[in-house]
């Protein structure tokens, strides 16, 4: 969340970030509005000094013209309420800034390659995706998740409802037991403030599962990443420096109507509208955000090291980043069926922007400050299962077990 004293005193600076993010901020509206509700603030204390001074002499003339005071105060407030809010909503819809290592571009397409990890395996037979060795099996059911759900859904059965359990647990004992993050099982459901604090909301509200309520007053949401719920722990705390840096993590069904996405992906695990996924999040001082970041990565790295799946690192551009980072890595996963690799997890700074927005401070000796918040996905379930299928499959249809993930599997080697 920005602040309008330094969108005020830095203008050009603001117009030049925001548009490296491929963001038109109405400048000139904004100045307006805030130079407006500085006027209003004014006249308001000047309204409020000269009823002070008339209630010092007590008769009928000055009950007069305080009360008339009165009045003009209470509708100068309620421009002055209104004005804020103008102010405010435009400040909340305003993204990130990226930091200045981030390469500029508009879209994907100025991402830059970071590194390359494990070799690509050759086959010597036709390989089959993740859905037609799933649909082989009968393992992995698209018509009835139609039936039941409508398009972008998958029931799993069998080995493959157990392999998505298996690589959960999998990731939670190394992220927990490797990396000393703390498990949380937190609520599914969120009022809308807790969207507000990470970006979710207001800008991406048609992206949303929005629970209907007879309470119109309140409203809920089925979370998109556990990385709202996790992030705001923290919300309206003043934390104590000692006991930074903080770092949760979970596994949770996620829930995406995916509404930008027409068209991409709609066979298979790949973006689906509900998915398990495991995310991680360090809450952190502000000066030890980019080392925390570089950990995070190495964390979601571990799990493909470990599973022995080809992946490259892509550090992306200002266009390309999500609402609420300055600085991401995304980790893309090999997919033999469609020669390329594709995206298994986003770890993202997002600096003190999300902590203004929760109002999430810590305290040291020199006084507080916000802290920073960082995110990212360790990894998601689905993506991973379709990396591992493919990467592991048979001539015959089945698809081997990687020997860490055994014991997770009822110590089958081949399913």
């Amino acid at each position: 969340m920005h602040n309008i004293k330094d969108i005020r005193k830095n203008i050009e600076f603001y117009k030049k970030k925001l548009s490296e993010r491929n963001y038109l901020l109405d400048i000139d509206n904004l100045v307006l509005a805030d130079k407006q509700n500085r006027e209003l603030i004014q006249k308001k204390e000047l309204l409020e000094q000269e009823k002070k001074v008339l209630s010092k002499t007590k008769n009928q003339e000055n009950f007069k013209k305080s009360k008339i005071l009165s009045q003009k105060i209470e509708k100068i407030t309620n421009q002055q309420e209104n004005k804020k809010l103008e102010i405010h909503k435009i400040i909340s819809e305003i993204p990130n800034l990226a930091l200045d290592d981030v390469p500029v571009g508009k879209d994907d397409r100025s991402n830059k390659l970071v590194k390359k990890y494990g070799d690509i395996k050759k086959f010597n037979f036709p390989l089959k995706s993740h859905i037609e060795i799933g649909e082989l099996n009968n393992q992995i059911d698209i018509k009835t998740s139609s039936k039941l759900s409508g398009s972008r859904f998958a029931v799993l059965k069998k080995n493959y409802a157990l392999l998505e359990r298996a690589l959960s647990n999998f990731m939670l004992d190394i992220h927990i037991n490797k990396f000393n993050y703390t498990e949380i099982s937190p609520p599914l459901i969120v009022n809308e403030n807790v969207m507000f604090g990470t970006g979710q909301l207001p800008k991406f509200y048609d992206d949303q599962f929005e629970i209907k309520s007879k309470d119109k007053d309140e409203k809920k949401f089925l979370i998109p990443t556990a990385e709202v719920v996790l992030t705001n722990l923290v919300r309206e705390t003043l934390l104590d420096t000692k006991t930074l840096p903080l770092r949760f993590v979970a596994c949770t069904p996620c829930f995406r109507k995916e509404a930008g996405s027409y068209g991409k992906d709609t066979k298979g695990l790949m973006r689906q509208h509900q998915f398990y996924k495991v995310e991680l999040i360090s809450i952190v001082e502000p000066n030890n955000k980019l080392n925390e970041l570089e950990r995070m990565l190495s964390c979601a790295e571990e799990i493909l090291k470990l599973l022995k799946i080809p992946y490259q690192v892509i550090l992306l551009s200002t266009g390309d980043m999500g609402f609420s980072a300055e600085k991401t890595f995304d980790i893309e996963a090999w997919v033999p069926s469609e020669k390329k690799y594709r995206e298994i997890s986003s770890c993202s700074s997002c600096g003190s922007f999300q902590a203004k927005r929760m109002n999430s401070k810590y305290k040291n000796s020199k006084g507080t400050d916000f802290v920073a918040t960082l995110n990212g996905s360790g990894l998601a379930v689905g993506r991973l299962m379709i990396a591992l299928i493919e990467n592991y499959q048979n001539s015959d249809g089945s698809v081997n077990i990687p020997e860490v993930l055994r014991k997770y599997m009822n110590n089958i080697d081949k399913i």
